[in-house]
Parts: C-alpha cells; structure tokens; sequence
C-alpha cells in the first residue's frame, strides 16, 4: 500500500513538472528540444492522413447508408460484436408496396399488372443496392476503419509518449542550467543523458510508425479500386434491369395505352452520353421563319405509310419523354400516323424515337 501511495505521488509530481514546462514553453519562458525536420513532416503527414481518411469514412457511410438512425444502430451493433439484423432497401420495400397494390387494385388491370412490372423491377434494384452495400463495407469501409481504430490510435500513443520524452528532456536541461553545485551539475548532468537516452529511442520507434503511413497509403489505394469497381457493376447492373423494365412496359403498354405509357428510349440514352451543348444554337426561328418553314413542311409531309428524311435547321429541346431533342443540322428519319397534330411528326433516330416539330424540319425528297 505504501508503494502505491509513492507511485502516485511520484507520478503526480512528474504529471505537474511537465504541466509547468509544457506552460512556460507556451509563454516563452522556457527553451524546447525541436523535432527534426523529417520527424516534423512525418507529423504532419500522418496527421493529414487521419483528417482526410476521418471524413471520408463518415461520407462513404453516409453514401452507403443515408439513415442516420440506422447508422447508429449499427454502429452500436458492431461495438457490441453483435450481428447487424438484415434491413431491406428502400428499393425492395418501395418494390413490395407495388406488389401488394396490384393484388388490391386486381393483376390482369392494366395498372395493377405494370405495377407488377415496376414492382419486381424495384425490388431487383433493391437486392443490387443491398449487394453492393454489403461488398463497399468489406472491401473499403472497413480498411479504413482499422486504420483509424488501429494503427492511428497506436501513432497517437506513441506521439504522446515522445511528448512527454521532450517535455522530461527540457526539464532535466533547465535543471542542469540551474543548478551552481558541482554535486548537483553532476547529478543533472546524468539525468539530462537519461532523458536524451529516452528521448532519441521514443523518436525512432515514433518516426518508424510514422513511416508506415506509406504502406497505409498503398492499402487504401487498393482498397479504393475496388470500391470503384463495385459501384461501376452495381451501377451497370442497375441500368440492365432498367433497360429490361423499359422494354416489358414498351411490349405490353402499347396495346392498351399507346401513348400514354409509351416509353421513350432516348430517356437512357440521354443517362449514358451526355447531351450536346447548347451554347452555339442557333437563334430560335423568327415568326417570318416559322411560317415559310410551315409551308415547306406542309407541302412535303411524307404519307401515313412510309417515311423519309429530314435536316434539323434548329436545335430543339424534348418538353418530355415522347417527343425527341434535334440538333441542327443532323439528318432524321420521319413520318407521320393518323390521327396525329398536323404540326408534328414521328422522328427517328437510330433507336431513339419522339415527336418533333415540323417548323424545325426541312424535308428531303
């Protein structure tokens, strides 16, 4: 018990000392051993690799999951070493209200059976998201969280140790500048090669952590191709199951509501490759434009049965989904079916397909 009392008492005094050197150093009143230069940028760079890899974590869990209530649910799942209880997607439960709409609304309505389509297709997207979800933590998330809950807390204790090395170094410098008696110069004198001792070991074994951050780098770069990788397949697989609803809904809604539901191609099309800018249009068609335009159009409509080209004169921005963006310039392919407003006009191109304007258009014969 004894021994316990000294311990602490010693290790209050020691505690109190540095506090002392650590306050007149901060007010200029005491010198301080500085690091050398490498050590420094050691520091530095370690501590930049913390911050960064810090806010990348928290973002990346953000991304993977939005929820912040069940983002700390699971966090206190994982602190525990309990198994996270499996939760469905907003996809997949998005998916099941479809599905459960259509048996009420009746499977053989037209409604009820797209919603069957969509609903499947929902769910679909649902069990890609929960996949990649689970291949981001293992292969990105996780990495990154041992290095933070691991090596850096291993850095910072080391670096806490080298301060108080510096800080008990200092200390036994100002005591040898002090002290007057040969008796005391020669005991100061042997503390002051102690702590330098102490010093230079606790130096090189931080310097040697700090130089692993290298190695921490090419880790995470690895990691993070395939992050990338994962997100690359999950976002491909996505737009195949988005391919295969437009073409389910395309079949089976053209029979029943032919322009209503018809689904426009150039909708993907336009998510793959960007849309041309529009920065050197030509200045929309004046009134005296339009209507010499009408008329060349009016007199060279192609007939209900067949098609034939045409060259955009302006470039054109779709309103929605079933009319189609031109270019100027590029040629189309059009026609027209019955029914149909006199001033528009089927146009094609490539497996793009939309409504346009017949006073945009020059027809070829």
């Amino acid at each position: 018990m004894d021994f316990n009392v000294k311990k602490l008492a010693s290790d209050a005094g020691v505690f109190f000392t540095r506090a002392v050197q650590f306050t007149e150093e901060k007010l200029g009143q005491a010198e301080k051993t500085e690091l050398d230069v490498h050590l420094e940028n050691l520091l530095a760079r370690a501590d930049c690799t913390k911050n960064w890899t810090e806010k990348i974590f928290r973002q990346t869990e953000v991304l993977l999951q939005p929820n912040p209530s069940a983002r700390i649910e699971e966090f206190f799942y994982e602190k525990l070493d309990r198994k996270v209880p499996s939760r469905a997607t907003n996809g997949e439960l998005l998916g099941q209200y479809m599905l459960d709409a259509a048996k009420d609304f009746g499977p053989s309505t037209p409604y009820g059976s797209t919603l069957i389509k969509v609903g499947e297709s929902q769910r679909k997207l649902g069990g890609t998201e929960r996949e990649f979800i689970q291949s981001s933590a293992i292969s990105f998330l996780t990495p990154l969280r041992n290095f933070l809950e691991g090596d850096w807390r291993t850095i910072s204790k080391e670096r806490r140790l080298l301060e108080n090395r510096r800080l008990d170094l200092d200390i036994c410098k100002a005591r040898l500048k002090k002290a007057k008696v040969a008796e005391a110069k020669a005991s100061a004198e042997m503390e002051l090669r102690v702590a330098q001792t102490e010093f230079d070991r606790q130096a090189e074994v931080t310097r040697l952590l700090l130089e692993g951050i290298s190695s921490t780098h090419v880790h995470h770069l690895r990691c993070l191709h395939e992050f990338v990788e994962a997100q690359a397949a999950y976002y491909a697989q996505c737009h195949l199951h988005m391919l295969e609803l437009q073409k389910e809904l395309s079949s089976s809604d053209e029979d029943v509501l032919p322009n209503a539901f018809a689904v426009n191609p150039s909708s993907l099309a336009a998510f793959s490759s960007p849309s041309p800018s529009t920065s050197a249009s030509p200045a929309p068609p004046t009134p005296a434009t339009l209507e010499t335009d009408t008329l060349k159009g009016e007199e060279g409509r192609p007939p209900a049965s067949g098609s034939r080209k045409a060259k955009v004169l302006y470039d054109y921005d779709a309103a929605d989904t079933s009319e189609l963006s031109l270019l100027a310039d590029e040629l189309i392919t059009v026609y027209t079916v019955p029914g149909m407003d006199p001033d528009w006009l089927i146009g094609e191109r490539g497996n793009q397909k939309g409504k346009v304007p017949v006073t945009y258009l020059e027809l070829l014969s």
